[in-house]
């Protein structure tokens, strides 16, 4: 994977109130979990949850769906275990050489 699409990814996981929020729809699985739930369960204000959000998406961390007035984040796992791959891919792999 690119260099520059990894350090997008990780800077957007670098914020902690983003990292929470990402924590928090990993734990909610395949499913997703509503706005409103995260919203309540993190405490943080709509305007800037609403923010942090965007920024998952657009790094590619996450997706949204609208089920009539409720709007789920989907946690896009195979981007989470593409960045992953970037560190592990190449693991070690100087002491193989030697």
């Amino acid at each position: 994977m690119d260099i520059d699409i990894i350090a997008k990814a990780l800077k957007e996981l670098g914020h902690p109130t983003r990292l929470a929020v990402f924590k928090r729809l990993v734990k909610a699985g395949e499913q997703g979990i509503s706005v409103g739930t995260v919203q309540e369960e993190l405490a943080i204000p709509g305007s800037t949850l609403s923010h942090h959000i965007s920024g998952l998406v657009s790094a590619g961390f996450i997706t949204q769906r609208r089920e009539g007035r409720t709007l789920f984040c989907v946690v896009e796992y195979k981007k989470l275990e593409s960045v992953l791959a970037f560190f592990q891919d190449e693991c070690c792999i100087d002491e193989q050489n030697l």
